[in-house]
């Protein structure tokens, strides 16, 4: 009797016997935790650059992605900490800077962690008028576990009172949509409080994660009084909020940290594939 057309043929009806598990059934998820948070250039309210502080709140939240805000590059300010590499090295987190301007012997900006690689970024620099300080938006792609590819965007919009950059900051960021690829997630301090004109700008294409009816503040972080930290997402029909929560350590930072926990859906068929943005 020939058995290997015998082990061949039990190999193959087991095989067959056996349902095909989805990356999702393997244990993947399509969830995303993300976490917003300006980092007062790392000098906490102490003034003492106490790094596995800022750190600590980053670890806690367990997020897959950071969008950091104000921070340095090998500034004398920041005692020549590349803030970025310190802290994603404290987290076990992958890290990346944008410069948004020189400052100080170094660079001043914004910083992304993350727990999954980069398979492409960009730094993009954001309009400002007058002597108001240079702004940034920092873009990565990248691919989560259930093989997703999404983008993230980390942005600090500029913070005084004529909010007339912020308008064109807002509309940059829009601009950014036409042609995206991928589902988009933003993230950052946009120093603009729900039903401003910044904010409407952004939500006339993006999703919002907070409630309109009682937003949540994240400043100041001793005593939360307005809501300016953000996490949106776009399109709309590709993401369900499944919670969010406003975390405060009012020694680590003048902010608090905004986290948002977004899940990925499935596309729906009905989209127009043939526009960019997806409508």
């Amino acid at each position: 009797m020939n058995r290997i057309p015998l082990i061949l043929s039990i190999i193959l009806a087991t095989c067959l016997a056996q349902p095909a598990l989805s990356q999702d059934a393997a244990g993947f998820s399509n969830t995303v935790r993300i976490l917003s948070f300006n980092i007062y250039h790392g000098a906490t309210m102490k003034g003492d650059y106490d790094l596995d502080l800022i750190a600590g709140v980053i670890k806690a939240a367990d997020a897959d992605l950071v969008a950091l805000q104000e921070v340095d590059f090998m500034t004398r300010r920041a005692r020549g900490y590349d803030l970025a590499t310190e802290l994603g090295w404290r987290a076990k987190m992958a890290p990346l800077f944008g410069r948004a301007m020189t400052y100080d012997g170094g660079e001043y900006g914004e910083g992304i962690l993350s727990r999954y690689s980069f398979i492409a970024s960009r730094n993009i620099s954001l309009p400002f008028t007058g002597k108001n300080e240079p702004r940034a938006a920092l873009m990565v792609t990248t691919v989560l576990p259930a093989g997703d590819t999404i983008i993230f965007i980390g942005t600090h919009f500029d913070h005084t009172t004529n909010e007339a950059d912020r308008v064109l900051q807002a509309k940059s960021i829009n601009e950014l949509l036409v042609g995206a690829l991928y589902p988009v997630i933003l993230a950052g301090d946009l120093n603009a409080e729900p039903g401003s004109t910044p904010i409407e700008i952004l939500e006339e294409l993006w999703g919002c994660a907070y409630d309109r009816s009682m937003p949540a503040s994240t400043f100041p972080s001793d005593s939360p009084a307005k809501k300016i930290d953000y996490v949106m997402y776009y399109p709309r029909d590709r993401w369900k909020v499944i919670s969010t929560d406003v975390i405060c350590d009012s020694v680590a930072s003048d902010h608090c940290a905004h986290f948002v926990v977004l899940e990925l859906l499935s596309a729906p068929v009905s989209r127009n594939a043939s526009d960019p943005l997806g409508r």
